[in-house]
C-alpha cells in the first residue's frame, strides 16, 4: 500500500520526500588572507646584475650587483642606469659606510633600477630595424620608409613625400633587397642632413631673442645628451633629436644657447631659458619621457 502511494505521488506530480541526510560538518573557523603584494614587487627580479660590477650587496629580497670606483669627491654618489646601479665614493670613505647608504636607500635604488629596466624595454620597442615599409618618428609624426630601385635621386638619400593628415613617406633609390646595414646608412644620412638644416633654423630663430650668438654648430651621436655648448660659441645637438617634436627640439635649442649666458643650472640660467620658454619645464618633462632609438 505505502508503494502504491509512493507511485501515485510521482505521477501527479509531487516531490518525493527527501532522504534524511546526515548533518555537515561546520565550517573551518576563516583565516585572514595575507595582504597583497605591491606590483612591482611582484614582477621585481631576484637580480640586478651591472656588466662591470665589481661588488654585490643583498637589499631587501633583491641582489645587486653594482659597479663601484673611487675617486676625488667629498659624498657618497648614486646612480642607475639602463646598465645598472653605480656608485662613487670618496678615496678614504670605508666600504661599511657605503652599504649602510645603500640599505638606508634601498628602496629609491630598487625603484630606479625597476624604472631604468622599463625605460631599457621602451628603448628596444622603439629601435628601428631598417627595411622596405619600416615607420619611424619624423618630428614627432610617424613616416614610412619606401625603397624605390626605379629611381636614382640627387638628393642625399631620397625624397621625402608629405601626406597630410595621414603617413607621411621617405622614399629612397635602393634595391628593396638592400642589406639592413646600407637601408640604415643612407636614412640616417637623410635623416642627419634634415636635422642639422633645421636646427640650423631653429639656432638663428632663438639666439637674437636671447641676447646670444653662436659661432658653429656639430652633430653629435651621443647616448645619453641631447647637447652641449662651449665657451668659444659652438652648439653640438644629437641629430637624433630630429625623431622628436618641435616644441622638444626647441627646448634643447634654447637650453644650449642660454648656456652662451650661463655655463651652469644656476637660478639665473633658468631664468634665461623661461625668457623665451616659459613652459620649460614641461616641455624637459616631456623630453625624458620620449623614447628615441639610441642603437639604430
Amino acid at each position: 500500500m505505502q508503494r502504491f502511494v509512493q507511485l501515485a505521488l510521482d505521477f501527479l506530480g509531487a516531490p518525493a520526500p527527501e532522504p534524511q541526510r546526515p548533518a555537515s560538518p561546520p565550517p573551518p573557523p576563516a583565516v585572514a588572507a595575507p595582504p597583497a603584494l605591491p606590483m612591482t614587487q611582484v614582477f621585481q627580479p631576484a637580480a640586478w646584475h651591472h656588466p662591470r660590477a665589481n661588488r654585490m650587496l643583498r637589499l631587501g629580497a633583491c641582489e645587486v650587483a653594482y659597479e663601484f670606483k673611487r675617486g676625488k669627491r667629498r659624498t657618497i654618489g648614486l646612480s642607475v642606469s639602463t646598465d645598472g646601479l653605480s656608485v662613487s665614493a670618496p678615496r678614504w670613505t670605508p666600504v661599511g659606510e657605503v652599504e649602510a647608504l645603500l640599505h638606508d636607500k634601498s628602496a629609491w635604488v630598487l625603484e630606479k633600477l625597476q624604472s631604468a629596466r622599463q625605460r631599457a624595454g621602451e628603448m628596444e620597442q622603439a629601435r628601428i630595424r631598417w627595411a622596405d615599409g619600416v615607420e619611424f618618428d619624423y618630428l614627432g609624426e610617424r613616416m614610412r620608409l619606401v625603397l624605390d630601385p626605379t629611381h636614382t635621386f640627387t638628393q642625399v638619400g631620397g625624397v621625402f613625400e608629405p601626406a597630410p593628415g595621414g603617413l607621411a613617406t621617405l622614399r629612397m633609390g635602393l634595391a628593396r633587397n638592400a642589406q639592413e646595414t646600407q637601408i640604415r646608412d643612407a636614412a640616417q644620412a637623410w635623416l642627419m642632413k634634415r636635422a642639422k638644416a633645421l636646427f640650423t633654423e631653429r639656432l638663428d630663430h632663438f639666439a637674437p631673442q636671447l641676447g646670444v650668438r653662436y659661432s658653429k654648430l656639430r652633430l653629435s651621436s651621443a647616448g645619453t645628451r641631447w647637447g652641449s655648448a662651449s665657451a668659444d660659441g659652438s652648439i653640438r645637438l644629437n641629430w637624433r633629436l630630429i625623431h622628436l617634436k618641435l616644441d622638444m627640439i626647441d627646448y634643447v635649442v634654447v637650453h644650449e644657447l642660454s648656456h652662451l649666458r650661463h655655463m651652469d643650472h644656476s637660478p639665473q640660467f633658468w631664468d634665461v631659458v623661461a625668457s623665451v620658454l616659459p613652459d620649460h619645464a614641461q616641455r624637459r618633462r616631456e623630453l625624458r619621457e620620449a623614447a628615441v632609438p639610441l642603437d639604430e
